[in-house]
């Protein structure tokens, strides 16, 4: 909210638009992906299986990953103590919910060891 009171969201450098068009991008892709269910606010795993396809086939949190992409991105656009510190609460935010969902999806799905295996938690190749 600080961002955006701050009028600090969107930059002009064009690296930051760059990665904050391509959060925005990765976000609509895996709620369509997703459908529905992305938009639900537990942690606990919604009916329906496992959604491995469209940006889950690179890496299982995109919806996080986005998030954290553009909040850096705006963060390093507009840099700034308050900045840095909204852009390290949400990814921290985000960390807390992947550990959470992951051991309520261990749980739920036979087959999520198998996919967590051969993808990436929030970046493609890297973690």
């Amino acid at each position: 909210m600080g961002l955006v009171l701050g009028r600090a969201i969107v930059s002009a450098a064009p690296l930051v638009i760059a990665c904050q068009v391509l959060a925005v991008g990765l976000m609509i892709s895996a709620r369509m992906t997703f459908g529905r269910r992305s938009f639900h606010a537990t942690a606990i795993p919604t009916e329906g299986g496992l959604v491995t396809n469209g940006p889950y086939r690179f890496i299982r949190h995109p919806i996080y990953a986005s998030v954290c992409l553009f909040a850096w991105a705006s963060s390093l656009g507009h840099p700034s103590v308050f900045s840095m510190a909204m852009a390290l609460l949400i990814s921290v935010g985000a960390g807390i919910r992947i550990g959470a969902e992951e051991s309520m999806l261990l749980e739920r799905y036979a087959d999520y060891a198998a996919y967590a295996a051969r993808t990436k938690r929030v970046v493609p190749f890297v973690f």
